[in-house]
C-alpha cells in the first residue's frame, strides 16, 4: 500500500538552533518529578514536623498555662478551703511547670528522631516522655517532705498523669499542624495560585522569543531565570529556605519583568549584607516571590508612567525585616483575590508560630521618579533570627 502523499514526512524543520556548549543537557537544572504519592509523603512528613516543632517559646508558654490551668481545676476540686486550695495549687504548679518544660525539652531535643518513628510508636514515645517528665518533677517535692508517701498508687497515679498530659499536649499540637498545615483543598489552591501565575509565562515566553533575534544573550538569561523560577515552583522543596535563597528568585522573577517593562519599572535592593544574620533567616520556599509579584501586577503595570519596586531587608530589635514597597499609580488596576498574602501569612504561622507575621499597609507617597505622586503599598514580613 502506497502511503498518502498529504501525510508523508516533512523535513522543513531545522535542527536544533543549541549550541553545543549549551545543549539542554547541560544546563544543571534537576528533573522536576510529578509524582503525587511522593508530594502527600512530603506533605506528612511537613505536618509530622510542624506538630514536633515544640521549640517555640510562645507554644511553650501556652502549653505551661494550659496545663496550669488544669491542675488548679483539679486543686479546687478536692481543697477543702481557700487556704487549702492555694497551698494544693502551689505545689502542683512547681510539679507542673517542671514537668512541662522537661516534656518540652525532650521532645524539642529528639523531635528529628521521633519524626522516623511510626504512628503508633511515635505515641507510646511520646506517653513515655510524659510520664517520665512527671515523675522526675515530683521528685523534688517528694524530697521536701511536700508530696504524700510514695507507694505503688500514688506513683502509677503520678504516671498516669504524666501520660496523660503528655496525650493532651501531643492532641493539641497536631491539631495545630493539621489546621495550619496548608493540605486541605481550599489552602493548597491558594498555595498554587499565589505561586507564579500563568500570564507571566506568557508574557515572559513572548519577551524571550522577541528577543531571540534582535539580543540572543538576553533571550538566553531569560529563559535561563524562568527554568530556575518554575523549577523552584515545581520541585519538592523542603519546609523552609533562606532567605538569600528566596531573595535570589526574586531578583530572577524581578530581571524577567525589567526586561519586559523597560524604564517603566525601577527595582532597588536594600539589603544590610553586614549582618549576616539577615540571609540565614528562614522562610517558607515562594514567600517572597508572590510579594513581588502583586507589587508589580497591581502596583507598576496599570501605571502608565509606570513605578518602582524597593526591597529591604535588615535586623531590626533582634528580628529579620523584609519590606517590600512599590508605588500605586491612579489608574484601577484588577482587584487581587488576597490569597496570595493569606498563604504567606499561613505558612509563616505554620513555621515559626507567633514569632513571624506578615502586615501591610498603604501610604501617600513622596518619592521622586516613576510614580512620584502615587500612593506607595507596603508588605512586611517579620522573621526570628536564625
Amino acid at each position: 500500500m502506497k502511503p498518502d502523499r498529504d501525510f508523508l514526512p516533512t523535513f522543513t524543520r531545522p535542527g536544533s538552533l543549541w549550541p553545543d556548549t549549551v545543549a539542554p543537557a547541560h544546563t544543571g537544572f534537576a528533573t522536576t518529578r510529578f509524582d503525587p504519592l511522593a508530594e502527600e509523603r512530603t506533605r506528612l512528613r511537613a505536618q509530622a514536623a510542624a506538630a514536633f516543632d515544640v521549640c517555640h517559646p510562645s507554644l511553650a508558654l501556652r502549653a505551661v498555662l494550659g496545663v496550669q490551668a488544669v491542675l488548679a481545676i483539679v486543686a479546687l476540686g478536692v481543697a477543702e478551703g481557700r487556704a487549702d486550695w492555694a497551698a494544693r495549687q502551689a505545689v502542683l504548679a512547681f510539679a507542673g511547670v517542671a514537668g512541662t518544660l522537661l516534656w518540652l525539652v525532650t521532645v524539642c531535643a529528639a523531635r528529628r528522631l521521633l519524626q522516623r518513628l511510626g504512628a503508633a510508636a511515635r505515641a507510646v514515645a511520646v506517653l513515655a516522655i510524659g510520664a517520665a517528665a512527671a515523675g522526675l518533677a515530683v521528685l523534688p517535692l517528694a524530697w521536701a517532705g511536700l508530696a504524700p508517701a510514695a507507694d505503688g498508687l500514688r506513683v502509677a497515679a503520678v504516671l498516669l498523669a504524666g501520660a496523660g498530659f503528655a496525650g493532651l499536649l501531643w492532641a493539641w499540637l497536631d491539631l495545630r499542624a493539621r489546621i495550619w498545615h496548608p493540605a486541605n483543598a481550599s489552602a493548597r489552591l491558594a498555595e498554587l495560585q499565589s505561586r507564579i501565575r500563568p500570564h507571566f509565562l506568557f508574557n515572559a515566553l513572548n519577551t524571550a522569543l522577541a528577543l531571540v533575534r534582535v539580543d540572543p544573550p538576553r533571550a538566553e538569561a531569560v529563559l535561563e531565570d524562568l527554568a530556575q523560577l518554575f523549577r523552584t515552583a515545581l520541585a519538592d522543596v523542603g519546609a523552609w529556605v533562606t532567605l538569600d535563597e528566596e531573595m535570589e528568585l526574586a531578583r530572577r522573577y524581578l530581571d524577567i519583568e525589567q526586561i519586559r517593562f523597560g524604564t517603566r519599572l525601577q527595582v532597588r535592593w536594600q539589603v544590610d549584607r553586614a549582618d549576616p544574620r539577615v540571609g540565614r533567616a528562614r522562610v517558607p520556599p515562594l514567600v517572597l516571590q508572590p510579594l513581588v509579584e502583586n507589587a508589580v501586577r497591581h502596583g507598576v503595570e496599570p501605571a502608565a508612567e509606570g513605578g518602582w519596586v524597593l526591597i529591604t531587608a535588615s535586623v531590626q530589635r533582634a528580628q529579620v525585616v523584609v519590606v517590600v514597597s512599590n508605588t500605586v499609580g491612579q489608574e484601577a488596576g484588577s482587584p487581587g483575590h488576597g490569597m496570595a498574602l493569606h498563604n504567606v501569612r499561613e505558612r509563616l504561622r505554620l513555621l515559626h508560630d507567633m514569632a513571624a507575621q506578615c502586615d501591610v499597609w498603604r501610604e501617600p507617597g513622596h518619592g521622586t521618579g516613576p510614580g512620584a505622586d502615587a500612593d506607595l503599598f507596603h508588605a512586611r514580613i517579620v522573621l526570628p533570627l536564625a
